[in-house]
């Protein structure tokens, strides 16, 4: 029997219909990459992108020449631009305002084929590391109101290049996504002075359903209102954790429940296309009463499709139990 079920933080339904699953055509195929064995992003190719902004790289090596290991440029393409402010303006009923912003990659390895997920914990930690620091050094432009960190995997995730790499998109207004979490996690906390993010943890804990994996500090596990397939969430379970100010005890802690995330959904699903991002709040300290960093991973297996673009609820052919379930069952364990 399908369900309607409410996102308990935004308020949004979504539906889920395990029978879908049983049509033909319903998961996208694995992405087939094209046979190419070096890209602009690859060592010895500094050239060819824009001089980059940050490196990690050995000693005595000069910027944007090769002895990199994790490299951070503008994006070559930029959805936004650092040029000038965004000044609002206003034509009649519509409203604009220049696309002045930042929009940065981050190249996660030298080599053309390498995966940021099958490199060792440290390169991983040095990663996240890099990204906590892009957000600070970023945040620090006055008119940045917002950072979102993500990363496209596969080419149905809208990757265009096979190179392992993150994106940075620094925004002058807060996402509509963000705001209505905000708005929904203050609401619950206004109406019953408690943190929503606390009590889903709390409730995901003590019914085990949806749980995929968990530690010290981070919890994964499938949403109650899941609005695709096998979606998974990673949220810090301390309460008032800020990702900008992370200690390298929760960044150990981090790295392997995402390491492991990973690569448990890629032995369940065969290595799909997928997309995550961080969910941080605007670094306000209000905030930090109801709101809780977390990062989302979406596997990319089904298309929208009218009813999804027409009204704006999403249908999971999946439940999430039943993702929770299969995930579990192929937890990755190291050796």
């Amino acid at each position: 029997m399908p369900e309607l079920r409410k996102n308990p933080i935004t308020g949004e339904w979504v539906i889920i219909s395990p029978k879908r699953n049983k049509r033909a055509f319903d998961f996208i195929s694995k992405t087939k990459w094209k046979e190419v064995t070096e890209c602009c992003l690859c060592e010895g190719h500094e050239s060819e992108t824009p001089p980059e902004v940050f490196s990690l790289r050995k000693k005595g090596t000069k910027p944007n020449t090769p002895g990199w290991w994790i490299r951070v440029v503008p994006n070559k393409y930029p959805a936004l631009q650092i040029k000038g402010k965004p000044d609002v303006e206003r034509m009649g009923i519509y409203t604009m305002m220049k696309g002045t912003g930042v929009h940065e990659i981050i190249i996660e390895t030298p080599e053309h084929k390498e995966d940021l997920f099958s490199l060792g914990n440290k390169r991983i930690r040095q990663v996240i590391q890099v990204y906590r620091d892009r957000i600070v050094k970023l945040t620090q432009i006055p008119y940045i109101k917002y950072v979102l960190v993500f990363k496209n995997q596969g080419e149905e995730a809208g990757a265009s290049l096979r190179h392992s790499h993150s994106q940075i998109i620094a925004t002058p207004m807060v996402p509509k996504k963000v705001q209505k979490e905000l708005r929904g996690a203050k609401r619950y906390y206004e109406l019953d002075k408690r943190c929503i993010f606390c009590d889903i943890i709390a409730q995901e804990l003590t019914l085990q359903k949806r749980v995929i994996l968990e530690n010290k500090m981070f919890l994964a596990f499938t949403p109650y209102a899941s609005c695709s397939p096998y979606e998974i969430c990673i949220l810090s379970k301390e309460h008032g954790f800020i990702f900008q100010e992370i200690t390298q005890d929760q960044l150990t802690y981090l790295t392997q429940i995402l390491k492991d995330t990973i690569k448990t959904m890629n032995k369940t699903l065969c290595n799909p296309s997928y997309n995550y991002f961080l969910h941080l709040p605007p670094l306000k300290r209000d905030f930090l009463k109801y709101y809780h960093f977390h990062l989302g991973i979406i596997p990319r297996l089904t298309k929208l499709a009218g009813f999804e673009w027409g009204t704006g609820y999403y249908i999971n052919p999946v439940s999430p139990e039943e993702a929770a379930s299969k995930l579990r069952g192929k937890i990755f364990l190291p050796l």
